[in-house]
């Protein structure tokens, strides 16, 4: 990860996560964390876990959003969201996370998609 920061037991911003990148991660990731702002409930909340970004709904996690030296990536894709979401196989992609590559536009749209899915997922989750 580029500007990997030091590890600690204490709980970071995600505003901290993002400040700890280089200019060109740090813009691609804020623009990231934008894209999925748009399309989370208003209740959602961010918070660091497992070292990265990431929105929960009702204290459970939803996606995960990180920072690399030539990529930015979301995660908790699952095979259902790949089936169900044309354009993914646009991005490169492994296991649960898709990559997207710096200095390209972030396809908002696309992202927007998979939070959608993620959120019908975690509802079908809970019974609803």
């Amino acid at each position: 990860m580029a500007g990997k920061p030091k590890k600690t037991t204490e709980k970071r911003s995600v505003e901290a996560y993002i400040a700890s990148f280089p200019e060109d991660v740090r813009s691609s990731l804020e623009a990231l964390r934008q894209a999925i702002r748009a399309s989370v409930p208003k209740h959602a909340t961010e918070t660091v876990r497992y070292n990265i970004g990431a929105f929960q709904l009702d204290g459970k996690d939803l996606i995960y959003f990180a920072g690399w030296k030539k990529h930015v990536s979301l995660y908790s894709i699952t095979d259902e969201v790949y089936e169900a979401i044309e354009g993914l196989s646009d991005y490169q992609a492994s296991g649960v996370t898709i990559k997207f590559p710096l200095g390209k536009p972030l396809p908002t749209e696309l992202i927007a998609k998979i939070v959608s899915h993620r959120l019908a997922d975690m509802q079908r989750g809970m019974g609803a």
